[in-house]
């Protein structure tokens, strides 16, 4: 098994992607929005939005999902089981419209030797099909166990780590035990949330739950505390993913002011197990 180092900086071609109110609203729901009180987040859950507001908002960081799917050459023959989603990077260009159509690019960037695995870092640009205006930019990075020893070019400059300090606010949330089982319905299929037998090929106890459901969950959590539920005025939103979550465990997302907008954080489990670290988001605030 090997990977394929000749599609790096290869660009694909366009592919188009559709989405509509509902997929947006099952995204939401996907990521928590209300979870525990249907009467918040009505905005996301809804189609009219919140009394007295301008109608369906969507989570910003379906922006990740509206670029999930695009795919160039293949990475490899690997076993898909030692895939894990490593971190993730998302820019907003302007806000997510609840329904259109977006056409995709995407490239792999990178892939860096491990030693115990390799990370392959990758980037994807969706455009508004219809004017070709940006949209979003999303950037990831997988890493694949067993696939390391290659050598290869230095790695890319990493996330920065959180302030070394107390956060500035904790804010308690969590995951319920069906919640991988609806939010794969947003696109992410990936039978290590949702296939006992595939997890244990993986080395985990049970399916465990997407990592970009905790970057959802994470975002909801940022929407709320930083821009008093506007999700709008998110810019940019880069974690990395350091341990994994189960579904039904309880979080805590910690926040640390960096600036006018900007924020640092770092997610735990009950436990204090650090799930995402190395947290960036930027808001632009009024």
């Amino acid at each position: 098994m090997s990977l394929n180092h000749d599609i790096v900086g290869v660009l694909s071609e366009p592919v188009e992607k559709s989405w509509t109110s509902t997929d947006a609203l099952l995204y939401a729901l996907g990521v928590g929005a209300g979870h525990d009180n249907p009467l918040e987040d009505l905005a996301y859950t809804t189609e009219h939005g919140e009394p007295g507001g301008d109608g369906q908002k969507v989570m910003p960081s379906y922006g990740v999902m509206l670029t999930w799917g695009a795919r160039g050459r293949k990475l490899g023959d690997f076993d898909p089981a030692m895939l894990v989603h490593a971190e993730q990077q998302l820019e907003l260009h302007r806000p997510l419209p609840p329904s259109g159509t977006v056409s995709i690019t995407s490239m792999v960037t990178g892939i860096e030797d491990k030693r115990s695995g390799a990370l392959v870092r990758s980037q994807a640009e969706a455009v508004l099909a219809d004017t070709g205006e940006p949209l979003v930019t999303a950037r990831s990075g997988v890493f694949i166990r067993g696939e390391g020893g290659f050598g290869g070019t230095a790695a890319e400059p990493g996330l920065a780590p959180v302030p070394d300090r107390e956060p500035d606010q904790v804010v308690a949330t969590g995951s319920w035990p069906g919640q991988a089982l609806l939010y794969r319905l947003s696109g992410d299929r990936n039978p290590l949330h949702s296939d006992p037998s595939f997890a244990a090929r993986g080395g985990f106890e049970r399916p465990i739950l997407h990592g970009l459901a905790t970057y959802g969950i994470t975002a909801r959590v940022l929407v709320s505390a930083v821009a008093k539920g506007d999700g709008d005025a998110m810019r940019s939103m880069a974690g990395r993913f350091s341990a994994p979550v189960l579904p039904g465990d309880d979080l805590s997302v910690e926040l640390w002011d960096v600036d006018t907008g900007d924020v640092a954080f770092r997610v735990r489990r009950a436990d204090g197990t650090v799930v995402i670290d190395r947290g960036r988001a930027r808001f632009a605030l009024d």
